[in-house]
C-alpha cells in the first residue's frame, strides 16, 4: 500500500490537487503549491476547527503572525513555529490519516 501523504505530495509536481481530495486537503495543496488566494478562498468557506487550522497557517505563509494566532486559537491549537512547508504537510498527514 503507497504512502498516502507522498502521493499527496507527489500530485505537487503534477499541477493539480488529487480529484477525491476534500475542500480543506485541497486548500493544503494549493498552499503547499504557491497559490495561496486559492487556497485561502478555500479555507474561508470551512467555520470548522480544521478549517480554522488551515487559515491560520496560511496567514503564516503570508506573514501575518497577528492575523494567524486568531485563527490558531480558533482552532484550538498552539501558534505554530518553524517551517511553514512542513507544517503544511502536517496538516495534509492529519487529515489523510483520518
Amino acid at each position: 500500500m503507497s504512502d498516502p501523504l507522498k502521493v499527496f505530495l507527489g500530485s505537487l509536481v503534477a499541477g493539480q490537487p488529487p480529484s477525491s481530495a476534500p475542500a480543506l486537503l485541497r486548500a493544503v495543496w494549493h498552499g503547499l503549491h504557491g497559490e495561496w488566494d486559492q487556497a485561502h478562498e478555500i479555507a474561508q468557506e470551512d467555520e470548522t476547527a480544521d478549517g480554522a487550522w488551515v487559515h491560520a497557517w496560511l496567514h503564516r505563509i503570508e506573514g501575518d503572525a497577528a492575523n494567524a494566532g486568531y485563527w490558531y486559537r480558533r482552532a484550538g491549537r498552539p501558534v505554530a513555529a518553524g517551517d511553514t512547508r512542513r507544517e503544511g504537510e502536517t496538516i495534509a498527514e492529519a487529515f489523510l490519516n483520518r
